[in-house]
């Protein structure tokens, strides 16, 4: 981010898919760690590639969202995945083209990137 209109104009483009996200039992949610340590270790880019792939994409049932500390700090950016009736994936030290891939492979076609979750870097 170099300016305080490309963070209006961000923060234009979430309140308004905010604003459309639905509460229905069918949408998948993808949130993206955005707390002091997750911005410091690059999660904005992965929120604006989610964000856009997923818009690009025409994904619908999919809504992305931000939140807080997910404590988790070594292993930021962070990006959770949680679609109805499964259980959450969590992915760690994300980039947007690991981002773009979870897209791909994960909310498209339903397999999740395991190379990228946090099981997979705990071992």
């Amino acid at each position: 981010m170099k300016s305080l209109e490309e963070l209006k104009a961000i923060r234009e483009k979430m309140q308004g898919q905010i604003g459309i996200r639905s509460e229905s039992s069918d949408q998948t949610r993808v949130i993206v760690g955005m707390a002091t340590c997750g911005i410091a270790s690059g999660a904005r880019p992965v929120l604006t590639a989610l964000s856009d792939a997923i818009q690009t994409k025409g994904l619908t049932n999919v809504s992305v969202t931000q939140t807080g500390c997910i404590g988790l700090c070594q292993y930021e950016p962070i990006v959770e995945v949680l679609e109805p009736g499964k259980d959450k994936v969590t992915y760690v030290k994300m980039t947007p083209e690991k981002a773009l891939e979870v897209v791909e492979q994960h909310l498209i076609h339903g397999q999740a990137v395991k190379k990228y979750t946090i099981s997979e870097i705990l071992g």
